[in-house]
C-alpha cells in the first residue's frame, strides 16, 4: 500500500509540473481582476526575477589596502572557454542563445552599450561609424569601377561585403583589478575591460595577403555592458535546464587565462616585451604573476 501511495504522490506531483510548464495561460487565474491580466506576471514576481545584473557593492577607495591591475587572454581554442564561443551559427537552435560577441555587438549598434573605446586605458570613444568600418570591408571589382565610368549604378552583384562574424572570433582580452578590501578581509576581482578578438577584417579571407596575428576590435567598459550580458546566456553543459549568462561567466571567472601584462614600474611592459621569443618562458611568467596574487592574500594576513 505504501508503494501505491507514494506512486500517486509522485503522479500528482508530475502532472502539477507539467500543468505548471504547459498551461501559461492560465498564470495569474485567481488573481486577475480582468480577463486581459490572465497569463500576465504580477508585478512583484518581476521584480523577483532577478532581471538585472547582481549590482556591485560599494568600495571605499580607503578600503583598498592592495591592488594591482592586470591585462589577460582568454583563448576560445580552449574547452572551458567554448561557452563564450558558440553557437556561430543561431539558425536551428532558440533564439535567446546567442555568442558573447553577437551578445556584445548587439549591444553597441542598439545604443545600449555606449561605453565603446579604441583602447583599453578609455582615451579614446569609437562612433558607430568607426566600429562598423573595424567589422566590415567592401570589396569593389574591376568591372563595378568600368560599370561606374560607364555612368551605370547598379554594381551590387559586382560588389562584396566581408564582415566579421562570430565564428571568426579566436579570443578575448580582459582588464581587471585584484584588490583586498580589508573591510570584507579578502582579495577580490572586479573586471574593467572586455575585447573580442579577431583578424584585420581587410586581410581576413584574402589568399594574396598574409594573415597577421588577432588584434582588439574594441574595448568595452565592462560596467555598462553588465546588463546587456546578464540578458545573454550561455549554454550550461551540466544542466541544460538552467542558461547562465556571460555577466555571471566572467564575474565568477567561468574561464581559463593567460595574464599578457600587469601594471608595473616599467610603463606597464607587457610579458612578451621583456621575455622575447620563448613561449614557455611566458606561460611561465604568467603564472608566476598569477602565484603573487593569490600569495598576496595570505601575505596580508600574516601582516
Amino acid at each position: 500500500m505504501n508503494i501505491k501511495k507514494y506512486v500517486l504522490v509522485l503522479v500528482g506531483v508530475l502532472l502539477l509540473c507539467a500543468n505548471t510548464i504547459f498551461s501559461q495561460s492560465d498564470y495569474n487565474l485567481l488573481n486577475a481582476q480582468t480577463p486581459e491580466d490572465i497569463g500576465k506576471v504580477p508585478e512583484h514576481l518581476k521584480e523577483a526575477n532577478n532581471e538585472q545584473p547582481l549590482s556591485y557593492g560599494y568600495v571605499d577607495d580607503r578600503d583598498i589596502l592592495w591592488s594591482k591591475v592586470v591585462w589577460e587572454h582568454i583563448d576560445l581554442n580552449e574547452r572551458i572557454n567554448l561557452p563564450l564561443y558558440y553557437p556561430i551559427d543561431s539558425t536551428y537552435i532558440e533564439s535567446s542563445r546567442k555568442s558573447l560577441f553577437y551578445t556584445l555587438l548587439k549591444g553597441v549598434k542598439s545604443g545600449e552599450i555606449k561605453e565603446v573605446y579604441d583602447d583599453s586605458f578609455f582615451r579614446s570613444k569609437l562612433t558607430l561609424n568607426e566600429i562598423n568600418q573595424k567589422l566590415t570591408r567592401i570589396d569593389t571589382s574591376d568591372y563595378a569601377y568600368e560599370l561606374l565610368n560607364e555612368g551605370q549604378t547598379n554594381i551590387k552583384d559586382y560588389v562584396d561585403e566581408v564582415s566579421i562574424k562570430s565564428e571568426d572570433i579566436d579570443g578575448y582580452r580582459i582588464k581587471g583589478i585584484w584588490y583586498f578590501d580589508k573591510r570584507q578581509g579578502d582579495m577580490r576581482y572586479r573586471i574593467l575591460a572586455l575585447a573580442p578578438m579577431a583578424p584585420d577584417v581587410q586581410v581576413l579571407g584574402r589568399e594574396d595577403l598574409q594573415m597577421e596575428e588577432s588584434l582588439p576590435l574594441f574595448w568595452v567598459y565592462y560596467p555598462s555592458a553588465r546588463k546587456v550580458l546578464h540578458k545573454g546566456t550561455a549554454f550550461n553543459e551540466k544542466n541544460n535546464r538552467s542558461p547562465i549568462s556571460f555577466d555571471k561567466i566572467l564575474n565568477a571567472r567561468r574561464f581559463s587565462s593567460i595574464i599578457l601584462r600587469e601594471e608595473n614600474l616599467y610603463g606597464n611592459r607587457s610579458v612578451a616585451d621583456y621575455i622575447r621569443g620563448n613561449s614557455f618562458l611566458q606561460v611561465l611568467e604568467s603564472e608566476r604573476i598569477k602565484e603573487n596574487i593569490r600569495d598576496k592574500e595570505i601575505d596580508m594576513w600574516n601582516y
